[in-house]
């Protein structure tokens, strides 16, 4: 035992060297390739890696940055599919675009990176849905519950001519393209450590401190469930559950193990309300700016990306809910029965929301129409937790 520690160590330690060293020598994108792909085991492999990469980069027409919050392994519990865009765009395109990545919020993160895109600072990044909400207000309509918080209904949504018409067409107007959406999961409800779980049903969400981010639309439908709505900062979350400030969060099980909640809580029930959900945005003008043969490239190899992230999802949840399990979490799914008694509580059926449905979509007419994409399949599937 005490050999193979110290040949692990041994191990990591080469590693480290080499990162530093491939990161001097062809750069940190090139790096971070080489040690998710295993290279970096071997001397001739990161080299070689090393090699391509800077090939790649002189052969090329087109530099790209993508941008992104999350590290590159994240994608492991979290299928944000940073590595896999990167290869697939520059396959699709025949090599012309190279994909230069800056992960782990180097460059910032959500509303600074939609914003950075705009402006033409970078070319694509990866962000919240809610971050295109200032220039289309109408994607915020996903916060509403119980109409698209399933993963297929989602799926669905994003990818239909409805959603396409009204939400591609107003982010294009104020510069942005959409590449593809990223489906993590939907968000649930996950108590600290000292609170009475698993939460069943709505009744057992009266008085608990729920914390929420600045959304109006989150904060009622905690509101409708009893629950006392805690406006908390993401990056105090932590120690606000830590501390008793507040009682349970939202994010998806998946974001839960990535940002490290699993020594904090006890229960996590997946009810299923409402999407935990990305969008891979590009700069337009740029886009436009590329021979058509490369936008088709570029759009294709955005499709293939989103069709492996569907893919990843139930592996991905596996991973995240084994690894919260061995910290002492556990989870519960409703039964058929009690997930009725959410949707009742608090589901989009409800005149509570009908003023954020017109305001958001423009009319009760026009909200009705995304929920009937909602519930129309489309070309993609998606596994969804079932009771």
């Amino acid at each position: 035992m005490e050999n193979d520690e110290k040949k692990s160590s041994g191990l990591k330690s080469v590693e480290r060297r080499r990162f530093m060293e491939m990161t001097t020598k062809f750069g940190f994108t090139a790096a971070t390739v080489a040690l998710f792909s295993g290279a970096l085991g071997s001397k001739e492999a990161s080299a070689a890696t090393g090699k391509e990469e800077m090939r790649r980069k002189k052969t090329a027409k087109y530099k790209m940055n993508i941008v992104t919050a999350y590290i590159i392994g994240a994608s492991r519990s979290y299928p944000i599919m940073q590595l896999d865009m990167k290869e697939n765009i520059q396959n699709c395109t025949n090599g012309e675009v190279y994909v230069k990545l800056a992960p782990g919020g180097q460059l910032g993160a959500g509303s600074a990176l939609a914003q950075k895109v705009q402006a033409g600072t970078i070319q694509a990044a990866q962000h919240s849905i809610s971050n295109f909400a200032p220039f289309a207000p109408v994607a915020d309509m996903i916060n509403i519950p119980y109409w698209c918080g399933e993963n297929q209904k989602f799926v669905n949504l994003v990818t239909s001519d409805a959603w396409r018409n009204e939400v591609h067409a107003k982010v294009a107007k104020k510069g942005f393209k959409v590449l593809w959406y990223v489906v993590i999961d939907p968000r649930v409800v996950a108590t600290r450590k000292g609170v009475a779980g698993p939460i069943k049903t709505p009744e057992q969400m009266k008085g608990i401190k729920f914390r929420v981010p600045g959304s109006k639309i989150l904060a009622q439908f905690y509101q409708l469930l009893g629950a006392n709505p805690t406006p908390v900062a993401w990056g105090e979350t932590s120690s606000a559950i830590k501390q008793g400030v507040a009682d349970a969060l939202d994010p998806s099980v998946e974001a839960l193990h990535v940002f490290g909640f699993k020594d904090v809580l006890d229960w996590v029930t997946f009810n299923g309300a409402v999407p935990d959900s990305q969008v891979y945005s590009c700069n337009l003008e740029w886009f436009e700016s590329l021979p058509k043969k490369v936008q088709e490239g570029i759009d294709f190899a955005s499709e293939i990306t989103m069709q492996q992230n569907l893919a990843k999802v139930p592996a991905a949840r596996a991973y995240a809910m084994a690894e919260l399990a061995a910290a002492g979490v556990k989870f519960y799914v409703p039964t058929a029965s009690e997930k009725r008694q959410w949707v009742e509580a608090a589901g989009a059926q409800l005149p509570a929301w009908d003023k954020f449905k017109k305001e958001l979509a423009g009319s009760l007419n026009k909200f009705d129409m995304f929920r009937e994409a909602a519930n129309t399949m489309g070309r993609f599937y998606v596994h969804d937790v079932k009771a």
